[in-house]
């Protein structure tokens, strides 16, 4: 009995070092979870016409992007106007298909540039999720826009 007892505070400390250990090896970094795009995005635009914001969320494997969270995407434009400045999760483009449990949202936001040179300033805020977690990410752009 003598000798259990001396193998406890051992057996205990093993159980502190290894289980955190063990826990940690499964938690996920969210950010690996998706890529986020802005491809498509006009950059250079004749004065007075319209140009085109493109975002889009690419979710990875096993993630998916909530579309019972909010998703918030505020724009505001130096030397141009967007023609929405405020967009949620039901402004997305791109709608689920048939048989697909999520869909990657992408927004498509017409704007005009007033002249010259001009910035899109973009803040979206999202929650991706899996299985075990769903996590708040905040992500903030900054698009140059130049006129011909």
């Amino acid at each position: 009995m003598s000798h259990l007892r001396r193998l406890a505070p051992i057996a205990a400390l093993w159980a502190a070092v290894v289980w955190p250990q063990a826990y940690a090896q499964d938690e996920v970094n969210p950010t690996t979870l998706y890529e986020i795009s802005t491809e498509g995005t006009s950059t250079k635009v004749k004065t007075g016409e319209k140009g085109l914001f493109v975002l889009s969320i690419k979710s990875k494997p096993g993630a998916h992007v909530s579309d019972e969270a909010p998703l918030k995407l505020q724009l505001k434009g130096t030397q141009l106007v967007p023609s929405k400045d405020q967009l949620a999760f039901s402004d997305s483009v791109s709608k689920k298909e048939a048989g697909q449990a999520f869909a990657d949202p992408r927004f498509e936001v017409p704007f005009t540039l007033e002249g010259g040179k001009g910035t899109l300033d973009a803040k979206l805020t999202f929650f991706i999720c899996t299985e075990k977690i769903c996590a708040r990410q905040q992500k903030t752009f900054s698009i140059p826009v130049e006129a011909l």
